[in-house]
């Protein structure tokens, strides 16, 4: 099994391709239009996972149908990711708490991984948007009788660098004066991460988790009685407009480099075809030009080292069509696919013989 999936390097088929790090599906048709995706790594193990699934919502051929966009942002590892990515739709939070206990003595860093959560439905002419972490997405509207696109962010970002929510953690933690605190000019939660919501990251969550034989750097000096994080996303409904043109749903990797003003333009100008990888492209040549370095230099730093230039980067762009959206039609294809390909398979594989040992 092991050596199958190390071997399951196909540059292209009809998954997706790849390209050293970086792995895209230029484009594919969805229920309501088309879409591109693309996942750069730059971690030794790719810890951004995402899904496209589209056509029917039920068991039923009926329907409804709609499109289902998930991006998890991982950290500390892959295994949370991974796990949302395979049991999203089977109470994840939940089973993944049990999986943290299990190999709580074996593998005791289980308690300490996490990912952020964003998810995005389409259906019946609405947008739901569930977001846990510092994922964002970001919608492009044409406005009519010019040639401009209106730029809307869709989702909330729990990040401790938000004023905002430095504000709710002190609303909820009144009695704790270290629970943001500044680290190496970054706002952490009690100094150790930034984003105040997730899944995983047990040990800021449960106080049986936040001991031996947890690594030190991970472990409070002080015990706690209720959750420091929490996993409770921010939901919004976004009722489609005949003029919506496009979604944008990246990991926080893109939005390091790029602003959502800049996103929207690069899609706005561009062909579809590809337009998740020219994202991802413009992004690394933002990191590159920040270290003063060229872009073919910056691509041929291996994974691992090149983490100190840029995070792994997940984008997938979601096309609407007004037509589909508002009318009974819908494009007649079932589609199920994960980004990341065969850089995927080669973490998940890590992570069973991590397991299995």
């Amino acid at each position: 099994m092991v050596k199958s999936c190390w071997k399951a390097s196909v540059e292209s088929d009809s998954r997706g391709c790849h390209d050293g790090l970086l792995w895209y599906k230029d484009l594919g048709q969805h229920v309501y239009g088309d879409f591109s995706m693309a996942v750069t790594q730059a971690n030794s193990l790719l810890e951004d996972q995402s899904q496209l699934e589209s056509g029917s919502l039920s068991s039923s051929r009926s329907g409804p149908y709609g499109t289902f966009i998930g991006v998890y942002d991982g950290h500390g590892g892959p295994e949370a990711s991974s796990f949302i990515n395979d049991k999203l739709f089977c109470n994840f939070k939940y089973e993944f708490l049990s999986l943290v206990k299990k190999q709580w003595l074996v593998k005791p860093k289980m308690a300490s991984v996490g990912s952020c959560c964003l998810t995005g439905l389409i259906c019946n002419g609405l947008l739901y948007i569930a977001n846990a972490g510092d994922s964002r997405v970001v919608l492009g509207r044409s406005v009519r009788g010019t040639k401009e696109v209106m730029v809307m962010q869709l989702s909330i970002e729990h990040n401790a660098n938000s004023n905002a929510i430095r504000d709710e953690l002190r609303s909820l933690h009144p009695d704790d004066p270290q629970i943001v605190v500044m680290k190496h000019k970054v706002w952490r939660v009690k100094g150790l991460i930034q984003i105040s919501r997730s899944i995983g990251d047990a040990y800021l969550k449960k106080a049986e988790f936040n001991k031996e034989p947890l690594l030190p750097k991970f472990r409070l000096s002080e015990s706690f009685q209720k959750p420091i994080l929490s996993a409770e996303p921010s939901l919004l409904v976004h009722e489609l407009h005949p003029d919506d043109q496009f979604i944008v749903f990246a990991s926080d990797g893109l939005w390091e480099h790029l602003s959502n003003q800049e996103v929207v333009k690069i899609v706005q100008i561009s062909p579809r075809n590809g337009i998740a990888r020219r994202l991802v492209k413009a992004a690394l040549k933002e990191a590159a030009r920040k270290r003063e370095m060229r872009y073919s230099d910056l691509n041929k730093i291996d994974r691992g080292v090149r983490r100190h230039f840029h995070d792994d980067i997940t984008v997938i762009v979601v096309f609407i069509d007004s037509q589909l959206i508002n009318g009974s039609l819908y494009n007649n294809s079932l589609v199920s696919i994960k980004g990341g390909g065969r850089l995927a398979c080669r973490r998940r594989c890590l992570i069973a013989i991590q397991i299995w040992d």
